[in-house]
């Protein structure tokens, strides 16, 4: 047993009955690991193996993958990575820097056992909080964010089925970009993308990634993971990376140019995710998570999707509320403004100093 295993088993096993089965996440089992995530039907993509290769590289945080196993076979999963910032607090969440996480499992004693084991863990480590990111209600009785809603719906098998589906405003949307002669094509490096999207996350005045953190990205989850990059010409408009789960696609960082707005480039950009995808048999088109009430959150009411609450579940130790690291929160609104004004090289070499604490 490994040093790290030994250190949860020592903590579990102080909580009545003992919970010893529960172990963290080695190299040597990710495959293991990965094959329950693809069958277990409460795991998303930001349950696999991965996303402890990517958090532990791209940011430095310590990671807790904590799974249940009986006879061998795994029964249930819980991904925690913990963040220590002096700006932003210390924390154990399941996930940061993924829209889904929390506790998966095949059986209700497994999921316990989880549940009980990351809270003594929480505790140990003294964090602020312990946050699960579930689709459903766990701990009704946890103080909960009401914050966030995810965007998800079917995609037919017929390209034009899909286009007819689309609202008659956004579609003429799509109509425009193919009007202006876009186009569309698959990138196996990160430059052009990472180039349209820290245009676009400095317009909205929020730190930047590192290139690095998308570059392990691709290299982590090869092909479930794809860039899709829109041109005008060999000019660059827009680009989105994409994660493939199971029947799924997950658009999840994107960006356009200046020239994409004119041009309707993200509009295209999303048309033309959605059909390749169906062309190659994905079922559900997983738009993803927006704040209430915000230009993402109208923008996809716009092709027809509705919103999905999300359940962000908060288990409060050093703090007497929720946390509000996000963009609506008022006191972020001066350097908001200022962070637009920044020069862009500038702000892509510090920005990922700052976001790496935000989860």
């Amino acid at each position: 047993m490994s040093m790290a295993n030994s250190a949860v088993h020592d903590l579990v096993n102080l909580l009545p009955g003992g919970i010893s089965d529960v172990s963290i996440l080695q190299a040597d089992n990710h495959d293991a690991w990965d094959a329950f995530v693809e069958t277990c039907p409460e795991a998303t993509f930001f349950h696999r193996a991965g996303w402890q290769h990517v958090i532990e590289r791209a940011f430095g945080h310590k990671t807790w993958f904590l799974y249940v196993e009986n006879d061998g076979q795994i029964q249930g999963i819980l991904p925690l990575a913990e963040i220590d910032s002096r700006l932003f607090g210390h924390s154990l969440s399941a996930l940061p820097f993924c829209v889904y996480g929390g506790i998966a499992a095949i059986s209700s004693g497994a999921r316990s056992r989880l549940d009980q084991a990351a809270q003594a863990l929480a505790k140990h480590l003294k964090v602020d909080y312990l946050e699960y990111r579930h689709l459903h209600p766990v701990h009704p009785d946890w103080p909960t964010k009401d914050l966030y809603v995810t965007f998800r719906k079917s995609i037919d098998p017929d390209p034009e089925q899909n286009m007819l589906a689309i609202p008659r405003k956004q579609r003429a949307m799509v109509r425009k970009g193919i009007k202006h002669g876009l186009q569309s094509q698959l990138d196996e490096g990160v430059e052009r993308f990472f180039q349209a999207y820290s245009i676009s996350v400095l317009r909205l005045g929020t730190p930047v990634f590192s290139k690095r953190y998308f570059q392990l990205l691709k290299e982590t989850f090869g092909k479930d993971c794809e860039l899709l990059v829109v041109t005008k010409e060999d000019q660059l408009i827009s680009a989105v990376l994409s994660f493939y789960f199971r029947d799924e696609v997950l658009p999840y960082y994107g960006g356009g140019t200046d020239a994409a707005r004119d041009l309707a480039g993200n509009d295209f950009m999303y048309w033309e995710l959605m059909r390749r995808a169906c062309e190659r048999g994905y079922r559900v088109f997983d738009f993803g998570r927006s704040k209430r009430d915000t230009g993402s959150y109208s923008f996809k009411r716009n092709w027809g999707f509705e919103p999905q609450p999300l359940f962000y579940e908060y288990q409060l130790h050093r703090l007497q509320s929720i946390p509000e690291h996000n963009p609506l929160n008022p006191k972020y609104q001066l350097f908001i403004k200022a962070w637009r004004k920044l020069p862009l090289p500038l702000a892509n070499r510090i920005g990922p100093y700052i976001v790496k604490n935000l989860g």
